[in-house]
């Protein structure tokens, strides 16, 4: 499992913005796609909202790959 952490001040990232950031999808189009198709999990569940927040503790899988998001740097 990979980590993802946050820079202070930013509270949270968007699931979104998290699957470009890893680079497992080339645009935010496709990670929007991807997150209507119910391809990916946060926290063990499938989650469609795209602009989710996701906080230190949570993780995330998609296509065989997973990140946990860490607190402030």
């Amino acid at each position: 499992m990979q980590t993802f952490a946050l820079k202070a001040p930013v509270e949270f990232i968007e699931l979104n913005k998290l699957l470009k950031v890893m680079h497992w999808v080339g645009t935010g189009g496709e990670a929007h796609v991807h997150i209507d198709s119910g391809m990916v999990k946060v926290n063990g569940q499938v989650e469609t909202r795209k602009r989710r927040k996701l906080l230190p503790g949570d993780w995330v899988e998609f296509s065989g790959r997973s990140v946990q998001i860490e607190g402030y740097v």
